[in-house]
C-alpha cells in the first residue's frame, strides 16, 4: 500500500461504521490519519491518582482513581413501590480528595460486582453536583489491570495512560483502542520536514512522534514528540504562508512615489501638530513599499488613538500625488462619514480639488454608502471612473460592480477583522494592475498571532500615543454588591457634563420590537455562580436604559440614542448632534467602538461590561480621553467577585495596553477560536501548537519556512511537505490564503 493511501483509508473501512460515525459526527474524524493527529490531551499514570478536586463543573471528565467504598441501598418509588428500588454510591479517592458516583436501577448489577474497594479504574461521565458534593451519575468505566501477568507491580503503576480529547457518545479509552487499532499506519507516514532541518534541530521523525505521543514509554517520550509535532504544524502553516508572501512578490503592481511639492507637501504644510516617532517610522515603511513593483500587503497595527488614520491619510495623498487613486474601506456607514468628515476636514481646501493631478494641488474625496440619494451617488460614481475624485470613502457600497475606478493604486482596510475575505478581494480586483493594499486595525494582535494569522502580511505597530492625548481611568462598578457605586457612576457623568464634557452609555442591545424574544440568551456559566441570575436575565438594552436615564439620574441633561437599526440620516445626524456639543450623552451599541471621534467626550459607562470581550472592552474604551481632558470608563456588571468575568474586567481596568490585553485575551479563550476565525471558520489546524507560549518555534518555522520556499517556491524537492500543505489547505482555507 502506498504512503498516501494507508494514512487516508477511511475510519469506517478500519473501525466499523458505527464507530466511525460518532468519530466523524462528534470529532470531525474521518481518516486513519485523523485519528493519528487526534492526540491525548494528557496523560495519567496509573499509581498516581488524579486530583478530584481540580474536577470542572458541567464538563466531560475522565479520571483515575481508587475504589474506597462501595454501599448499595433499596428503596421505595412509583417504579418499585415494595422497596426494590436500588441505587448504588461508590466512593472514589485519589488521596487527597472524595467524589460520589452513582448508579440507578437496572444499571447497579456490573459495577456492583466490579468496583469493590481497592479497585483501581477509569471512570468518564458529567461532573455534577448534588447535596452540595461533586458526583458522576452512571459514569463509564474501564478498570486497570495488568494485561501481562508478568508484569511488575512497578511497570504497571508506571505506565501511562493517554487521555484523549472525548465526548459523552466516545469515552477516551474506546478511542485510545481505536488509535492502537490504527498506529501501525503510523510507520508509513510522509515526513514534511526536509532531512536537514529535522538533524539540525535534533527532532525525531514523524512515525516515531506518533508513536511516542500515543504509547509514550517514559515522559521523555512525550517531550520528544510533542516537540516534535509542534514543528510540523508551525512549519507547514509557515511554509504556507512563505509561498504567498512569495507569490505576492511575483506579482507587478505600478510603483507608486509622491512628487514633490505636491499634495502630500501641502498637506504636511497644513498640520497643526507634528508626527510622532512612530507615525514617521511607520509612513516611511509604508512609502518604501509604495515605491516597488510589486504591491503593498501591510498591517498597521496601533493602539485605539495612535494616530492610524493619519498615517493612512498621507499614503493615500502619496498615491494621488502619483498619479493614482485610493479608497478606503469602513464596516459602518456611521464610521464612513465620519472618516470622510475628518479627512475633508484636515485636508481643508486640498479636498476642493479640480481635475486629478491638477497644479493646484488639490483633490476630490468624496463618500460611497448604500443609504446615498440617487443624484449623489451618481455624481460619486462619475468623479470616480473620470479620476476626478482622488480619494473615496466607503462601506460595501465600494465593491458593486457598477463601481468603477480610472487608476485605483491603494485600498486601506479599516477595522480588518469586521471584512470578509471576499469584499476585501472584490475591491482589490477593481484595480488595473493588483493594488497596493494597507489592513489597519486597532485590536492589539500578539506577535505570535500576528505572524501566524497574519503570516503573509508585512506588520507595522504604531504604540506612541499622539501628544495632547490623556490617560483613561478605568474602574469596574459591581452594581449587584454596591448598588451605591452605580448611582456614584451616574453623578460622574453629570459632574463631566456640568464641567463642559460629554459622555457616553454602552448597552449590549438595542430594545426595540425587532429585538427576537425568542432568540436564545446567552446561558448562565455555572463556574460563575451567584451572577448566573444576572447572565439568565436579557443584556440591558439601549432604548430602555436612556428611558431610565432621562427621566431618572440623568434628568434635565440632553440625552440621545443611536444604534444600527436607526435610518442612516438619523444615525448621522444625532453624530453631528454629539460631535457638536449639542447632547450631553450618547446611549447606544457598540456602533460606536471604531472610529468615533469627538475629543469633548470625556467619560464613558459600559452596562453588562461582563457580555463584551476583552478586545471590545478596549475598543469602546478608546472613545473617550481624545482631547486634553483625562478619560474615565466605568465598567458596570452584576457578576461576583471571584467570577472569571469579573476577573476578565479587572484585567481591562488595570492595564491600558492593548498588546497585553490581546495576551489575557488570547489566553482566556482557546486560541483555536483565534485562529479558527482567522482560516475562514474552518476548524484549526492546530492541535500541539499554542500560539502564546509557542512563540519562539512559530518564530523559527517562519524563517526556516521563508528560507526553504526562496529557495525552491514550488516545493519540487519535497514531495512530503507538499502532500502535508495539501492536507492544511483544503479547498477553504486555500481560499483564504489566495485572497489574503
Amino acid at each position: 500500500m502506498d504512503p498516501v493511501s494507508a494514512l487516508e483509508e477511511p475510519l469506517k473501512k478500519v473501525l466499523g461504521p458505527a464507530t466511525a460515525k460518532v468519530m466523524a459526527e462528534h470529532l470531525g474524524l474521518h481518516t486513519v490519519g485523523d485519528l493519528l493527529h487526534h492526540y491525548p490531551r494528557r496523560y495519567e499514570e496509573r499509581g498516581q491518582l488524579t486530583h478530584l478536586a481540580d474536577l470542572p463543573l458541567d464538563e466531560h471528565a475522565t479520571v483515575v482513581a481508587q475504589v474506597a467504598d462501595a454501599r448499595l441501598h433499596t428503596f421505595a418509588s412509583a417504579k418499585a413501590p415494595r422497596g426494590k428500588g436500588q441505587r448504588l454510591e461508590v466512593t472514589i479517592t485519589d488521596g487527597s480528595g472524595q467524589l460520589k458516583l452513582v448508579f440507578f436501577g437496572n444499571g447497579v448489577h456490573k459495577p456492583h460486582k466490579e468496583l469493590l474497594p481497592g479497585t483501581r479504574a477509569l471512570f468518564a461521565g458529567k461532573v455534577s453536583v448534588f447535596n452540595r458534593r461533586l458526583q458522576l451519575a452512571h459514569p463509564a468505566y474501564e478498570l486497570l489491570r495488568g494485561e501481562d501477568s508478568s508484569e511488575t507491580v512497578d511497570t504497571w503503576a508506571g505506565a501511562l495512560i493517554p487521555l484523549y480529547p472525548a465526548t459523552a457518545k466516545l469515552e477516551s479509552w474506546k478511542i485510545a483502542k481505536a488509535v492502537q487499532t490504527v498506529l501501525p499506519s503510523a510507520q508509513e507516514a510522509v515526513d514534511p520536514l526536509p532531512g536537514a532541518l529535522r538533524t539540525g534541530r535534533g527532532l525525531v521523525s514523524l512515525p516515531e512522534a506518533l508513536l511516542k505521543i500515543h504509547r509514550p514509554h517514559t515522559k521523555a517520550d512525550i517531550e520528544d514528540a510533542r516537540a516534535r509535532l509542534k514543528w510540523d504544524e508551525a512549519f507547514v502553516l509557515q511554509v504556507a504562508l512563505a509561498r504567498r508572501r512569495h507569490a505576492d512578490s511575483q506579482l507587478p503592481a505600478v510603483a507608486r512615489r509622491p512628487k514633490q511639492d505636491g499634495l502630500l507637501t501641502a498637506f504636511d504644510a497644513k498640520l497643526p501638530f507634528t508626527l510622532t516617532e512612530g507615525q514617521q517610522k511607520v509612513s516611511g515603511e509604508i512609502f518604501g513599499d509604495l515605491a516597488t513593483e510589486h504591491p503593498m500587503h501591510r498591517l498597521l497595527q496601533g493602539e485605539v488613538g495612535s494616530g492610524k488614520t493619519m498615517v493612512a491619510l498621507r499614503a493615500m495623498l502619496a498615491v494621488v500625488d502619483a498619479g493614482g487613486q485610493a479608497a478606503m474601506l469602513a464596516p459602518t456607514e456611521v464610521l464612513a462619514q465620519q472618516h470622510h468628515r475628518s479627512i475633508t476636514e484636515m485636508m481643508g481646501e486640498l479636498a476642493e480639488g479640480g481635475m486629478l493631478g491638477g497644479a493646484e494641488n488639490s483633490t476630490k474625496v468624496v463618500l460611497l454608502t448604500g443609504s446615498m440619494g440617487a443624484a449623489a451617488r451618481r455624481q460619486a460614481l462619475l468623479d470616480l471612473v473620470t479620476g476626478e475624485a482622488g480619494l473615496v470613502i466607503g462601506t460595501h457600497a465600494l465593491i458593486e460592480d457598477k463601481v468603477q475606478f480610472h487608476d485605483l493604486g491603494l485600498v486601506v482596510v479599516d477595522e480588518q477583522h469586521r471584512f470578509g475575505v471576499e469584499q476585501r478581494d472584490a475591491l482589490r480586483g477593481k484595480g488595473k494592475q493588483p493594488p497596493h493594499l494597507l489592513v489597519m486595525t486597532a485590536t492589539p494582535i500578539p506577535r505570535t498571532v500576528a505572524m501566524t494569522v497574519f503570516g503573509d502580511l508585512d506588520t507595522s505597530v504604531l504604540d506612541q500615543l499622539p501628544a495632547g492625548r490623556s490617560p483613561i481611568a478605568s474602574h469596574v462598578v459591581p452594581a449587584a454588591d454596591k448598588p451605591h457605586f452605580l448611582a456614584r457612576a451616574w453623578e460622574r457623568v453629570r459632574e463631566e457634563v456640568s464641567n463642559g464634557h460629554q459622555a457616553y452609555v454602552v448597552c449590549p442591545r438595542i430594545g426595540d420590537e425587532d429585538d427576537d424574544p425568542k432568540k436564545p440568551r446567552k446561558k448562565a456559566s455555572s463556574e460563575d455562580g451567584a451572577g448566573a441570575d444576572a447572565e439568565k436575565r436579557p443584556p440591558l438594552a439601549v432604548l430602555e436604559v436612556a428611558d431610565q436615564l432621562a427621566g431618572g439620574p440623568l434628568q434635565g441633561l440632553r440625552v440621545e440614542v443611536l444604534h444600527g437599526r436607526m435610518a442612516p440620516e438619523d444615525k448621522d445626524a444625532v453624530m453631528r448632534r454629539f460631535a457638536a456639543g449639542e447632547t450631553h450623552v450618547l446611549v447606544a451599541t457598540t456602533v460606536i467602538e471604531v472610529g468615533v471621534n469627538v475629543p469633548n467626550a470625556t467619560a464613558m459607562v459600559i452596562m453588562d461590561a461582563d457580555r463584551f470581550g476583552v478586545s471590545q472592552l478596549h475598543q469602546l474604551r478608546g472613545r473617550v480621553g481624545r482631547g486634553s481632558a483625562a478619560g474615565l470608563c466605568l465598567l458596570v456588571t452584576e457578576m461576583p467577585e471571584a467570577s472569571p468575568a469579573r476577573q476578565r474586567l479587572t484585567s481591562v481596568a488595570s492595564t491600558l495596553d492593548g498588546f497585553e490585553l490581546s495576551r489575557i485575551d488570547l489566553e482566556q479563550r482557546r486560541e483555536g477560536d483565534v485562529l479558527g476565525q482567522a482560516q475562514s471558520g474552518a476548524r484549526t489546524s492546530l492541535r500541539m501548537l499554542a500560539v502564546i507560549d509557542d512563540e519562539e518555534i512559530i518564530a523559527e518555522a517562519r524563517e526556516e519556512a521563508t528560507a526553504v520556499v526562496a529557495a525552491d517556491p514550488d516545493l519540487t524537492h519535497l514531495p512530503g511537505l507538499r502532500t502535508a500543505l495539501q492536507a492544511l489547505l483544503d479547498e477553504e482555507r486555500e481560499q483564504y490564503l489566495e485572497k489574503g
